[in-house]
């Protein structure tokens, strides 16, 4: 079996800086999480600017995209009323938030951990999200 190399700090430093400059390009303010393979919070980052939930939302959006290995954007209509996941029981005790802008992060296709990106619109976020997993080689 092959180790893959986990998230690190350096790591988290430069998703955290690639979707800030995302962000900052279409002039908007955002928070950012980035959380390890065990759910634990490596960077976040929170602009005195940004709305206050947001910081919240990113850290729910990160906890989504890394519990169910998937983007958050894909899960939107599987929370609705009577959706499959409405219900859904969380494998790290945390509340769920299914609004685009969380995406799972890995490396050699193995899941080391996630970023969430909250304050923009939905679609900004999850543009502003897959700009910083894009970034990370």
């Amino acid at each position: 079996m092959s180790t893959v190399t986990p998230l690190t700090t350096q790591d988290a430093e430069a998703l955290i800086a690639a979707a800030r400059g995302a962000a900052e390009a279409a002039g908007v303010t955002v928070s950012i999480t980035v959380l390890d393979a065990g759910g634990h919070l490596l960077a976040f980052r929170r602009d005195d600017q940004a709305v206050l939930i947001s910081g919240e939302t990113s850290t729910r959006k990160a906890y989504t995209a890394l519990q169910l290995n998937a983007p958050t954007a894909d899960l939107v209509d599987a929370v609705k009323p009577d959706g499959p996941f409405h219900t859904l029981p969380t494998a790290l005790g945390q509340p769920l938030l299914f609004i685009a802008g969380g995406l799972p992060v890995h490396r050699d296709g193995r899941l080391i951990g996630a970023i969430g990106v909250g304050g923009g619109a939905p679609e900004q976020d999850h543009s502003f999200a897959t700009s910083a997993v894009e970034s990370l080689v």
